[in-house]
């Protein structure tokens, strides 16, 4: 799970806005990593749409308010995998990180921006958000 900035020190609060004016999905299953998640996002100034634990809900969220990038794990609710999703997501345009445990996933090159491993450390999951930023 990723580390949890202390965003109550104000002034490091006003040092962590690296990622105003980012909407950012989150499509993971897991309570613990997506809320640490939204947290850490939240904290660096992005607005978060979810998180959310199956693609229907993923589908809802983004036919309401597209985001910019979207976190997605492969392996999701009840054993529903993401690429089907990911698919849907890169057709609309939409940024895709996809953060999962599984060291090997099959996605074609091109597919997503980039594939981060779980555990991911905060510095590297906000950089690669960074990117949709400047975009």
């Amino acid at each position: 799970m990723p580390a949890i900035p202390n965003i109550y020190n104000t002034s490091l609060a006003r040092s962590l806005s690296d990622l105003d004016g980012l909407r950012v999905l989150i499509v993971e299953d897991s309570w613990h990593v997506s809320s640490g998640l939204r947290r850490l996002l939240e904290g660096r100034g992005a607005t978060v749409d979810g998180p959310v634990a199956t693609t229907a809900d993923a589908m809802r969220l983004v036919s309401e308010s597209t985001p910019d990038v979207a976190i997605v794990d492969i392996n999701l609710r009840d054993g529903e995998l993401s690429y089907e999703l990911i698919d849907w997501l890169q057709d609309r345009g939409i940024r895709i990180v996809v953060l999962t445990g599984y060291a090997d996933v099959s996605l074609r090159e091109g597919k997503v921006a980039v594939i981060l491993q779980k555990p991911a450390r905060d510095e590297v999951l906000i950089a690669s958000l960074r990117e949709s930023n400047r975009n």
